[in-house]
């Protein structure tokens, strides 16, 4: 065997090993979703998510060290997918309205096409002892992310000058309550509730919420 074939062979040998890696990490991570959605970060253990896979218990261990690891791994993944698409939204309003209903609308959105996501995020909460809802690092971020578009609004003329720390605050409080509500309720409408929402916080009880 000459040495390019060796470095052919070497190379497809590399390349598989990895792609292997990249499925057998894919496997555990699609597993942990469901098990922390069904069971909460408290109840599942490591053994319960490597059961949903097809590998050896042991596999566990080349990805990952405990279930906080695979846990976080996951919150991550979905956490900057939804800021993404929070930011793109709001990048795209014209005016205060707009990037309100936006916001709502897509926030509500992605958690309603992606339940497992919205069980295993609340699976969380009181893991360290409390409502950790505002404090995850995703979380804490992406309202970072949104006080940074509101104070870029306001310089705009976009958004009337206000204190952008206690909009954020306004605006996230709202959604989060909202999406708890939505999510153990029947039927899920998450167009209806980003109006509500937009309604609520932009002219009040007394604004016509129930009104066009």
């Amino acid at each position: 065997m000459n040495i390019e074939t060796r470095n052919t062979t070497s190379t497809k040998r590399d390349g598989k090993r990895a792609s292997n890696r990249a499925s057998n990490r894919d496997a555990i991570l699609q597993a942990a979703r469901t098990v922390f959605a069904e069971l909460g970060y408290g109840g599942a253990t490591v053994r319960d998510i490597i059961r949903r896979t097809a590998l050896a218990t042991g596999t566990f261990y080349n990805y990952f060290t405990n279930k906080e690891e695979v846990f976080e791994a996951l919150t991550q993944e979905s956490g900057e997918e939804l800021r993404a698409l929070l930011s793109a939204a709001r990048q795209e309003a014209d005016n205060f309205e707009q990037f309100i209903e936006a916001s709502y609308l897509t926030y509500f959105s992605y958690y309603a096409e992606n339940p497992e996501t919205y069980h295993l995020v609340r699976s969380n909460r009181g893991r360290d002892g409390g409502n950790i809802n505002m404090r995850g690092p995703q979380v804490t971020a992406g309202l970072a992310e949104m006080r940074q578009d509101i104070e870029r609004a306001m310089k705009l003329g976009m958004i009337p000058q206000n204190d952008a720390a206690l909009l954020t605050a306004a605006i996230g409080g709202v959604a989060f309550s909202i999406l708890d509500e939505i999510m153990q309720g029947d039927k899920i409408d998450p167009q209806g509730a980003a109006r509500f929402a937009t309604k609520l916080f932009m002219r009040g009880i007394d604004g016509g919420i129930d009104g066009a």
